[in-house]
């Protein structure tokens, strides 16, 4: 094996493949910058509530509102955040906007987190 010199640290390093194979399995940066807005949104406390109530049932804005004992405007806010990041979806029904998950993958998302904040 060939010892090289590394760029960074200015020491000898004795596995460069290593370094190229991290190289090639980085996300490209427009994907790391997506993934950095998604968990900034999920990191607050009423938007993991709302998604806890859409992971049970599909509910519209009054009922979340009623649920978390907050006024509708501050619901409806919070909710075209996550609309905006794809994790919630809505339908019309009349006057009236149902919301739910956008799809099973926000399901799979809370649960690993979970998993992960139980993990001892």
């Amino acid at each position: 094996m060939t010892e090289t010199t590394c760029d960074i640290c200015e020491e000898h390093c004795e596995h460069p493949e290593r370094i190229g194979c991290a190289k090639a399995g980085m996300l490209p940066d427009t994907t790391i910058l997506q993934l950095v807005e998604t968990f900034k949104i999920l990191g607050d406390a009423t938007r993991i509530k709302i998604l806890c109530i859409l992971a049970q049932q599909e509910m519209c804005v009054c009922d979340i509102a009623e649920t978390l004992a907050m006024g509708q405007s501050a619901i409806s806010h919070q909710l075209r955040v996550l609309r905006s990041a794809r994790l919630v979806k809505y339908r019309r029904e009349g006057k009236a906007a149902w919301y739910s998950l956008d799809d099973d993958h926000v399901v799979d998302l809370m649960k690993r987190g979970l998993e992960h904040v139980s993990h001892t």
